[in-house]
Formats: structure tokens, sequence, C-alpha cells
């Protein structure tokens, strides 16, 4: 199966996590692998560790008959230089996911594992824990992989090892690995993201459909797309789930009871009660993981037992703080309008603290739908005039805040961040990114009275401010302790309220 790799150059296009859980595989197969990426620094570290490396420019005259295979990271576009040329003269190209489905398959590492796919635009990481979290409750040898963090090779590689993989995988991984044939794969829901990297929404649909070619296929039906998708299935078998009451063949919530009427007539699973994170989306992502885990005969009790012991990660709707009546949560990790949405809905009256990169994704659709909820908005970030707009159009009674970095906040004007190229090192921009969110932290709790919840649920992305969004998450955390009783409630809304 992987014959054809043995004593020949596999090319493999970027040093990042990805791309060094591929080395040792690649050797135990009698490969050997030879290393490119756009950073001198990652080229330099790969030949300390005695790879051969090879520049772009290198590659630009290749004789690409050298290299049997590319295998490329997954944020790798396919129209970047090395991979288009591969293409061009013939050679293969494939992600990593797809190198560890046909390792897997040729038992490189011990039996083949059962591989439950967790995909969609929001919830991933969520769904895939409490997937992991249910299978340990079961007594099955299993581990978290994929988009998560650890790479599925390293995985494969653990001994003992394991015997059913909850892997996440992103829209990228998926687009390069058309041989993956899970077990179990869900599609959670499709909303705008990544758009530049796919070329449209139609395309970013399609490789998420690409977990939907299994024995089970399941997609999220309160989402429009995601629900479409189920028409378009490859999967032997397809069922859905809903927040709300399931018919025949789908998961759902019946009186506060997630109940399977997919794989048997009907079984409570668990008490909506134990779900953390707590409404909605957290509800969502769990019926999703039931029925991955029901699709491998996981008995009802297990399922339970696993979603009572699942907690929410940090930076995911995690709760920081309680002052005074106020909650201050903390969900750095709803990077898109989507994810902020089921975060804000999640909570009666909000003090949104958003901002960042938008990477072109709509706001007006979320400001619309979340208006009611809002007591005042403090926006931060490269994209901050465009949320301000929607609120002015949307919700003009809810109060806005616009920050800019080295500046005060400005009620109303559309600020952008300032020359944060000039500020010099990494410390600096740092400390000026943590600096302006303990001032929006403090404009938030201004506007906050008892039973409301100021929120960090960004909408966008983290890169123009922050290292990361946990970076964010932290920032606003930090920020949060430091307030004090007497930070609240400072801010004259008037007749609003």
């Amino acid at each position: 199966m992987l014959e054809f790799l043995r004593g020949r150059d596999v090319l493999v296009a970027g040093w990042g996590v990805s791309g060094r859980s591929l080395v040792e595989p690649l050797r135990d197969i009698g490969a050997r692998p030879v290393v490119t990426d756009g950073g001198a620094a990652a080229l330099a570290e790969a030949a300390e560790l005695g790879l051969d490396v090879a520049t772009g420019a290198e590659l630009e005259n290749a004789d690409w008959s050298r290299f049997a295979l590319v295998i490329t990271s997954p944020g790798w576009r396919p129209d970047s230089p090395v991979l288009a040329s591969a293409v061009a003269e013939g050679t293969p190209v494939w992600g990593d996911v797809e190198f560890a489905w046909w390792v897997d398959q040729a038992r490189i590492y011990g039996p083949v594992r059962k591989w439950l796919v967790i995909t969609g635009t929001n919830g991933k990481t969520t769904t895939t824990q409490m997937t992991h979290a249910i299978l340990r409750a079961a007594g099955i040898a299993s581990v978290a992989c994929g988009n998560i963090g650890l790479p599925i090779l390293d995985a494969l590689r653990r001994n003992p090892g394991p015997q059913v993989l909850a892997v996440e995988l992103s829209s990228f991984q998926l687009h390069w690995a058309p041989s993956v044939r899970p077990e179990a794969g869900v599609v959670l829901n499709v909303a705008e993201d990544h758009l530049d990297w796919h070329g449209g929404l139609d395309a970013y649909a399609a490789a998420k459909a690409r977990a939907l070619v299994g024995r089970v296929g399941v997609v999220g039906l309160d989402d429009p797309v995601a629900a479409a998708l189920a028409r378009k299935s490859k999967a032997r078998r397809t069922v859905g789930f809903r927040v709300g009451v399931p018919a025949d063949g789908e998961l759902g919530v019946v009186d506060g009871k997630l109940l399977d009427r997919a794989f048997t007539k009907a079984a409570i699973l668990a008490e909506v009660g134990d779900i953390s994170p707590p409404g909605p989306a957290g509800v969502a992502d769990a019926l999703a993981a039931s029925a991955l885990t029901r699709a491998i005969d996981v008995a009802p009790q297990f399922v339970r037992e696993g979603l009572i012991e699942h907690k929410v990660g940090p930076h995911r709707a995690a709760f920081v703080r309680e002052l005074a009546g106020v909650d201050f949560v903390d969900d750095s990790k709803a990077t898109n309008p989507h994810a902020a949405r089921s975060s804000i809905l999640a909570h009666p009256q909000v003090v949104w603290v958003a901002g960042g990169q938008l990477k072109g994704a709509h706001v007006e659709d979320l400001v619309e739908e979340v208006a009611d909820r809002l007591v005042a908005a403090v926006l931060i970030g490269a994209d901050a005039p465009v949320l301000a707009a929607a609120l002015a159009r949307h919700a003009p009674e809810v109060p806005v805040v616009e920050l800019v970095s080295g500046d005060d906040a400005v009620m109303g004007d559309e600020a952008s961040m300032g020359d944060e190229a000039s500020m010099g090192d990494e410390a600096s921009r740092t400390a000026a990114a943590d600096a302006v969110m303990a001032r929006a932290v403090r404009a938030a709790a201004g506007f906050a009275r008892r039973g409301d919840t100021v929120l960090l649920a960004p909408a966008a992305a983290s890169l123009d401010m922050f290292t990361d969004y946990t970076h964010r998450g932290r920032s606003f955390a930090a920020a949060v302790h430091a307030l004090e009783d007497g930070d609240l409630g400072t801010t004259d809304l008037g007749g609003l309220r």
C-alpha cells in the first residue's frame, strides 16, 4: 500500500506540528523525508535534525521525478508554487491526514483503528473532547487527535495504541484527505469562514462534506447548509441531530433530555443540565458526540457518564469570574460570526466584547439577530469599524465603545488600530494588546449591572493584535481578575435599560 515510497524521497511541505509528525513514520516505511518551508529558521531547524532541506527557489528547477510524493501541511493552498509545480509534473500531493489514513490502513503501527471524524465551522473541539470523554467512560481505548493539537500520526504511534480515534478535522485537512472513510463522521455546521482559501462557500462546504463518506454520516439539522449536505452524503447511512424534538432517525431534545431516535426506538442519553458548556451550542455538540459514539454501539449510560465528566476547555465559553452579580465569560475561540452568535444567545443580557480580523465574513445578520440581548458593545481590533457600522444600522440603541491601540476610548468613532508595526519587538506588541484588552474589560464592566454577562465573543480572528486566540483569552481573564466591585456599573446608561 505504501511500498511505492520505500527508498524514495518524499517532500514534506511545511515544518510545523504536522510536518514534524511525518518524519519518523516516513523513516519507518523506508522513505527519505526532505523538508521545504517558507521560513529560513524552520529549514535551519530541520537541517540541524539531520534532514535534507530544499528552499522554494531550489524547487523551482527541481527534477520532480526525484519525489515519490509530496505531503503538505493543511494550511498550504493548492495554488501555492510548490504544490502547483508538483501537480504539473505529475507528482501526487497528499495531506498529512491522507498519509496518516494510509499508514493506519497498512497496519504500520498495529491494528486498523476506527476513525470518528468531527468537522464544522464551530464546535469541533468541544465535540471532539465530548466524544473522547464518552469513549473513556465506555472503557474504550481512545485518543482525541487531529486539528485539536495531537497529530494523528503521533496518536497512531502510541504504545499501547488506541482502538478509536476522535479526529477533529478542519476544511483544509479534509481538502487534502480524499481517501479517508471514517466509521462515523459529523458535519456540525457550515458558516462563512476560510472562503479566501477555498474560493467560496460551495467549495468550503464540499470540503466539510468529505466527513460524510463512511459507514455513518451525521449532520446538524439546525444549520441549513449542514442539513442540505444530508442529501449529498455518501455515507452508507446518514442521520441528523437537532436542538428540538427529534423525528425518527434523529437525535434531539425532549423535556430537557437528550433523546436518541436514530440508533434505537427511543433512548434517553443525558439531561440538558448535564452539558458543559450550557446553552444551545453546547447541547448541539453533545448530540453530535452522542451520535458518533452511538454509531459504534456505545451504550446510553456511557454517553451520559462521558457528558457529565466533560468540562469545557479554556477559552470556549469558559466562566472566568462572578463579581457583584455580573458573570464574565471567555469565548475567545468564537473567531467567526457564527460562533459568536451561539455564544451570545446562551445569555439573556450581554455586554459584548468583540473585534479583530473578520476575514471577509459578514456581521449584519449576526448583529440583527442578537441586538435585543445586547446591553452594550466594546469593540477592539482591525475590523472594529465594521462591527460598529453594523451595530449602528441594526442596534442603534446599543451603546458602542471603540478602542484604539495607544489612544483613549472613543464613543461612536470609527477608529483603527494604529501603527502596530512601529511597536518594535513582540514584547511591545503583546503589552500593547494586553493594555487594549484591559481598557476594554474596564469599559465593559462600566456598562454591566447585576444579572448581566460580560462576554468575550470576538466574532473575528485574533492575529491583528494577539499571538493567538488563547493569548486573547488569557488577556481577557487577567483583566477581569484585576477588576473590583467599584468598576461595575459606572457608566450612565440613562433610559436605555
